[in-house]
């Protein structure tokens, strides 16, 4: 029984340990080059419901506590059926201290009721979310949510497009550090 004590606190231990080792990284971890591919589905495309991307994301960390984030998508999604048009979308932006730990704004401030884009950084655990929202013609918004998490083997990207509350598109992949 002893022993069966002793083994448990030792798990128990070994559990603790690596929930506070996975727990907080700063954002140095995200650093780098990441390059993989993911799986698109969409809930507003009859003829490609579901599709592939290739992807890539390049995190630059500053001295200033600034980070440059630049992410690049080979998206499939138009075209004729069987015969996707390969379009490349890349967007980069600079996000700056906000004075609360580990969130950070878009340098450029965006109006959203002039159709600008507000968007937001948050680090927690070992995630890296970005936030995009802009107002659309109707008054509505659309929002694009970017979940970068670090695992053992890289890093996971699960990604949301919602438009007033409707979830329109979802992407889930994998990437690998290709660079520093």
């Amino acid at each position: 029984m002893k022993r069966f004590a002793g083994l448990t606190c030792a798990v128990l231990g070994l559990c603790l340990g690596a929930s506070s080792v996975a727990a907080d990284v700063s954002l140095t971890a995200f650093k780098g080059k990441w390059e993989g591919t993911a799986v698109s589905e969409s809930n507003t495309s009859v003829t490609f419901p579901i599709t592939s991307r290739d992807m890539d994301v390049e995190i630059r960390p500053a001295q200033d506590k600034s980070f440059t984030i630049t992410w690049r998508t080979l998206q499939r999604q138009d075209g004729q059926a069987g015969a996707p048009t390969e379009t490349l979308k890349e967007t980069t932006r600079t996000y700056l201290p906000s004075g609360n730990k580990n969130v950070w704004h878009d340098e450029k401030k965006g109006d959203l009721l002039s159709g600008e884009t507000v968007s937001w950084a948050v680090l927690k655990g070992q995630k890296l979310t970005i936030y995009s929202m802009a107002t659309n013609k109707n008054g509505g918004y659309d929002m694009l949510i970017y979940h970068r998490t670090l695992t053992g083997l890289g890093m996971k990207l699960d990604f949301k497009a919602i438009r007033d509350g409707e979830e329109r598109r979802t992407a889930s992949g994998t990437l690998i550090k290709s660079g520093k």
